[in-house]
């Protein structure tokens, strides 16, 4: 009779499979928010520059549109006053860089530098 070695997981496996498992849970919660309003924000910058016309419409107007549309969409990290806003063969482009902090544990956080831009982009 010959005998076979178990196989699985030890104790110390499992607890590290569960931490490993916790850690990816952890950044995963703490990254779709920051994505989430990355998406709002270029919606946000699309539609507006979309909706503006290129031979009337004023930077001011274009910021205050865009502010309203951030209250609505719950956009904190970018402001109308963050906005660059150009035109380029006779359409408006709005564009924005930012960067949001988000703090994972005592000590440690993710930076992210996020750009997000009209050009290119349509709203449908």
């Amino acid at each position: 009779m010959t005998r076979k070695s178990q196989a699985g997981l030890s104790l110390i496996g499992t607890m590290f499979v569960g931490v490993v498992l916790a850690a990816t849970v952890l950044l995963g919660l703490k990254l779709i928010p920051v994505a989430s309003e990355f998406f709002g924000v270029k919606r946000a910058i699309a539609a507006v520059a979309a909706a503006a016309d290129p031979q009337t419409a004023t930077v001011p107007q274009l910021r205050m549109a865009f502010s309203k549309r951030a209250l609505v969409d719950e956009i904190t990290s970018v402001s109308a006053t963050d906005l660059d806003i150009t035109k380029e063969n006779g359409q408006i482009v709005i564009s924005v860089e930012y960067s949001r902090k988000v703090p994972l544990f005592s000590g440690v956080s993710l930076l992210f530098d996020l750009s997000a831009s009209s050009a290119g982009s349509a709203v449908k």
